[in-house]
């Protein structure tokens, strides 16, 4: 990436609007916040612990999240997961997603005419 300070900011902007729908996309099964962190960064979709914690508590307080505590191991966790109502969301999402992605390629495409 540039050296350039605005557009490093820049960036992290546009990734910071595909967050939440990154983290949707990895709870359709249980996940606890740092196994969700480490699942993510596997996948190249870097988010920092001080943006995700609130970030799924917000999504909880939604509705959109369910979670409940594990306390059967030494250390208690919390696990996370898609509600029914967070399905539809991410399945409206995804849609969403796509739809544009299709017409930022559009875009680019009628730039390099």
């Amino acid at each position: 990436m540039s050296d350039l300070p605005l557009l490093t900011n820049l960036v992290v902007e546009l990734r910071r609007g595909t967050q939440m729908i990154a983290v949707l996309s990895q709870l359709k099964e249980n996940q606890y916040g740092y196994s969700l962190l480490q699942r993510l960064e596997e996948k190249e979709m870097n988010i920092e612990a001080g943006t995700l914690y609130p970030l799924m508590r917000r999504l909880e307080s939604q509705g959109i999240l369910t979670s409940e505590w594990d306390t059967s191991d030494t250390r208690p966790r919390k696990y996370y997961i898609l509600s029914d109502m967070g399905k539809e969301i991410l399945f409206e999402l995804e849609k969403e997603w796509y739809k544009l992605a299709k017409e930022m390629d559009e875009l680019f495409k009628e730039q390099k005419k």
